[in-house]
Formats: structure tokens, C-alpha cells, sequence
């Protein structure tokens, strides 16, 4: 049976990646309390979210201007993971939505499944300053990986790369 996990609110949210560039795993982390979850996700969701969170946060800024009560929280300069980073599902889907009473917003992952099974489901309750911090710490994060060939577009590996636009030479 799928299990469904709320964080709301999150006293902690971000995402980190370990290992070497190349082989990096890409983690969803939040924490309410001492009760912390991560969950894998793809470099690319990690990417999405930054600019998915960045659209939300730009249509709320329009339709539910803030004011003076959600200042940038200085609690928020530690986004480094938390150890130990124990994940417990790979993401397939993420959903975002925002509850205007609590002014929260919330991101939704579930599990990445077979046709037939249920996922379970963490939802994170994070504040828009919280989510501001996070549309940062991911682009951080995506950015440290392999630097980028400029003439194929793809990752450099430390030893180099084979280069299709170099006719073959490694690069």
C-alpha cells in the first residue's frame, strides 16, 4: 500500500547532488523537524523545478502581492543536504499548487512506478521565500556538473570527450 508523507511546513528544503560530476545523483530533500526525507531525482527535474517554481512564484507575485510579511528569511543560507541522505523513492512526477489562506506553496513528488502500482507521495509546505532559496540552491547545483563542449554541446569529461564536430579528435 502507497504511503502519503506531509511536510507542512518544511523547516528545511532543498536540493543537493553527491558524487563526481558525471556520476552525480540529484536529491529532493525536506525536512520538518527532525524528520527529514530525500528522494532521487534526474538532473533535468531539478532544472524543471527551478523554472517551474520561478513561473509560480512570478503569477503569485501578480495575483497575491506579498507586502511586508514574507521577507527573505535569513534561516535560509544552509542548503546543503542533510546527512545521512537516506532516499526513500526515485521521483517520476512532480505537481506544484499553492494554498493562498496559509500562503504557502506546495510541491508534490511521487514515486516513479510501474503502470499498475501506486506511488507513494511526499508533499513539501514551503514558504515563498523558502522557495526562492531553493530556485537558487538548483541552479547552483545543475550548474557544478561537467563543463560543456562548445562545439557539440556535450559534457567534458575530466579525460576529455570524443567530439563529433571535431572530426573525431578528442577534445
Amino acid at each position: 500500500m502507497a504511503r502519503q508523507i506531509e511536510l507542512n511546513p518544511v523547516s528545511h528544503l532543498t536540493i543537493g547532488a553527491l558524487g563526481l560530476p558525471g556520476q552525480r545523483i540529484f536529491y529532493l530533500q525536506g525536512s520538518r523537524g527532525t524528520h527529514t526525507i530525500s528522494l532521487v531525482i534526474e538532473k533535468e527535474q531539478a532544472a524543471m523545478l527551478a523554472d517551474s517554481f520561478e513561473g509560480l512564484l512570478g503569477e503569485l507575485d501578480k495575483k497575491y502581492p506579498l507586502g511586508t510579511r514574507d521577507v527573505e528569511d535569513p534561516l535560509w543560507t544552509d542548503m546543503r543536504l542533510r546527512e545521512p541522505v537516506e532516499d526513500l523513492f526515485r521521483v517520476g512526477n512532480m505537481g506544484l499548487g499553492y494554498n493562498e489562506d496559509g500562503d504557502q506553496v506546495v510541491l508534490v513528488a511521487y514515486e516513479l512506478v510501474e503502470e499498475d502500482e501506486d506511488p507513494n507521495v511526499v508533499s513539501f509546505w514551503a514558504s515563498r521565500a523558502q522557495i526562492r532559496a531553493v530556485i537558487k540552491r538548483a541552479r547552483e547545483v545543475v550548474a557544478a556538473g561537467r563543463p560543456i563542449c562548445g562545439n557539440c554541446g556535450r559534457p567534458i569529461d575530466p579525460e576529455g570527450h570524443f567530439c563529433p564536430n571535431r572530426n573525431g579528435h578528442r577534445h
